[in-house]
């Protein structure tokens, strides 16, 4: 078997194994806002890095993921595959070395299937004492839940993914694409009916449950429905007013500036936020003015400077 050319993920976010989910969180967002294609537009070493580290941090924040990183390392996920393929093929976790085979004369397919799967929903239905079947009663199959993680901008626009339900009660994994709708949050749990473990005797399939995670982004602080960031503000258009651009999930708008706008100060922009899970509009933006000093300063611009702190320290 190859071996896989994926870094280590805690290599990626520059953490030791022993880093706590605050650490983890605390470096990819130190490395997200470096490598963010927003911040670096043209560059596809920083959007193949930024991408690398929000594989690494996918994993890293989920607990459960996390834990199985740690035991199969980088083909974590081929060998949940396999255990969960073992498990439905009736062995579960007692391990093959616990089910009775019994091939002795006499003994027909009928019952060695009824010895595989204990008389729960077999081929036949269950074998009576006179030899004749009873048909097994309809069951619904096992619910599934799968872990999807998305960018905030999936989140926004809504998004797909082509995901593999993996076997159960003897039937094959199957590959569905799923769609994300727009506004999900960490947390939302997203219910697919009819798309999880295939049923027993007859009965219909269970449903599956896409559990959302949404990644933290370099430019925007995600609070419910609205959207917080900072925005450069130039002195001048501080002092004077003017027009500044602020950054959005769907591109740059135009902010009018009031004169004497202070650092820190923060405006809102009206439905610039993230689209409401239930359909009913936008949340908000709030862009917070964070000002900056101009640098390299003419002789003539210093001078007028000079003056100005004069006639503000009469």
């Amino acid at each position: 078997m190859a071996q896989s050319t994926t870094r280590d993920y805690y290599t990626v976010l520059g953490v030791p194994r022993a880093a706590t989910d605050k650490e983890i969180r605390a470096a990819y967002r130190k490395l997200a806002r470096k490598f963010h294609p927003d911040l670096n537009p043209g560059d596809k070493a920083a959007e193949a890095r930024f991408k690398e580290l929000q594989a690494a941090y996918d994993v890293l924040s989920d607990p459960e993921k996390r834990k199985k990183y740690d035991q199969f390392g980088p083909n974590w996920e081929q060998a949940e595959r396999a255990r969960a393929g073992f498990e439905g093929a009736g062995f579960g976790s007692q391990g093959a070395s616990d089910v009775n085979f019994d091939f002795g004369s006499g003994t027909d397919f009928s019952d060695i299937l009824e010895n595989l799967f204990g008389g729960r929903g077999g081929p036949g239905g269950t074998r009576t004492g006179t030899g004749t079947r009873t048909r097994t009663r309809p069951r619904q199959g096992e619910d599934v839940e799968h872990q999807v993680t998305v960018s905030l901008e999936e989140a926004y626009f809504g998004a797909t993914r082509i995901l593999e339900v993996p076997s159960l009660n003897g039937a094959a994994a199957r590959r569905i694409e799923v769609r994300i709708p727009p506004g999900v949050k960490t947390g939302s749990r997203i219910r697919l009916a009819g798309e999880g473990g295939a049923g027993f005797g007859g009965g219909q399939r269970g449903d599956l449950y896409l559990a959302v995670t949404v990644t933290p982004h370099g430019a925007f602080e995600r609070k419910d429905d609205d959207l917080y960031s900072e925005v450069t503000l130039p002195l001048t258009t501080a002092v004077l007013g003017g027009e500044v651009q602020v950054p959005t999930i769907k591109g740059r708008v135009s902010l009018r500036i009031p004169a004497e706008t202070q650092n820190g100060q923060i405006f809102r922009l009206t439905g610039q936020g993230m689209p409401r899970a239930s359909g009913a509009g936008f949340g908000d933006l709030f862009a917070k003015m964070r000002l900056t000093a101009p640098t390299k300063l003419s002789a003539r611009e210093r001078e007028l400077f000079e003056e100005l702190r004069k006639i503000r320290e009469a």
